[in-house]
């Protein structure tokens, strides 16, 4: 860090409707993968920090599960973890999907922020395939309603204007010391990491067959003398009928699933992995303090 201009450190809240973009923007802005991405929606369970940098900024970006209306305690988690997630953040990224818009749930959620003290800045994302007028129309229905200090368009998935936005945020940001070093861009811990590098190969390899009720447990994490990391985990299900689907025939499907996590694994971690997927059906596992505690979310009633 450059000792003639004084460090900044910041945090900055992602939050949205389930499926605008949030996680694959906090990856665009840190540079690299630190939260796991799906066409599924909610799939960002808790709050995870990713830690963006430029030049001598330092930005805790709070990836937050999707804002929705919440009936399972399982969603009660997901949304209070949402909203923590924005409690003395710096600056507020609203990420809209222009195309799906999901206005049942974006428009309450622009409600909600407009008492908000945070500095409040609009993302219009996906505009790689978003028709501009349309886009110019919403952007300024949701500046009136909300008062953003800031609108930007971009696409999380092709990084198309977002280095613009990082250069903005940035220079928001307030005087004081990195919470983090240099080299850290995130705050997850490589036994929780692992696991949900596992749940996104899940979802991404059984898309529509299996429900969204599915969790990735640590069973164990262990580095082994050759400097290679032994990683036992479990896979649970709410019905003994989805097993057939996770374990495919003869077993093929979490094969599958358990050496693409192994392989991206080994790429994160920079040594050898040894994954080992188990499959458990436990019917009230979103009713278990103890695996709302393994996945990073409160207990909340």
């Amino acid at each position: 860090m450059s000792t003639e201009q004084k460090p900044h450190c910041g945090v900055v809240a992602v939050i949205g409707a389930p499926n605008a973009g949030k996680s694959t923007l906090v990856n665009q802005l840190v540079g690299q993968k630190v939260a796991i991405t799906s066409a599924k929606a909610q799939t960002t369970r808790a709050r995870l920090m990713g830690i963006a940098l430029q030049d001598q900024v330092q930005m805790i970006l709070v990836d937050t599960p999707g804002i929705f209306e919440p009936r399972r305690r399982l969603d009660r988690a997901m949304v209070s973890a949402a909203w923590e997630g924005a409690v003395a953040a710096d600056a507020v990224l609203l990420v809209v999907d222009p195309v799906k818009q999901r206005r049942h749930e974006l428009m309450p959620l622009v409600q909600l922020l407009k008492d908000r003290k945070e500095r409040k800045i609009l993302v219009l994302n996906k505009v790689d395939v978003s028709k501009k007028e349309p886009l110019l129309e919403l952007a300024q229905e949701l500046t009136q309603a909300a008062d953003f200090a800031e609108v930007f368009f971009v696409s999380a998935l092709t990084g198309d204007g977002v280095a613009e936005m990082k250069t903005a945020l940035a220079q928001t940001m307030p005087e004081g010391p990195w919470h983090y070093p240099e080299d850290q861009v995130s705050d997850a811990s490589e036994r929780l990491l692992a696991t949900e590098v596992t749940r996104e190969q899940v979802f991404a390899q059984l898309h529509e067959e299996l429900p969204y009720d599915t969790a990735v447990r640590p069973e164990s994490y262990e580095l082994r003398e050759d400097g290679s990391v032994e990683i036992h985990q479990q896979v649970v299900i709410a019905r003994s009928s989805q097993k057939p689907i996770v374990l495919g025939k003869q077993g093929s499907r979490i094969k599958a699933i358990g050496e693409a996590s192994r392989k991206e694994l080994s790429e994160i971690l920079g040594v050898p992995v040894h994954l080992y997927i188990h499959v458990k059906v436990d019917e009230k596992w979103a009713e278990n303090r103890e695996i709302f505690e393994e996945i990073g979310l409160d207990w909340v009633k």
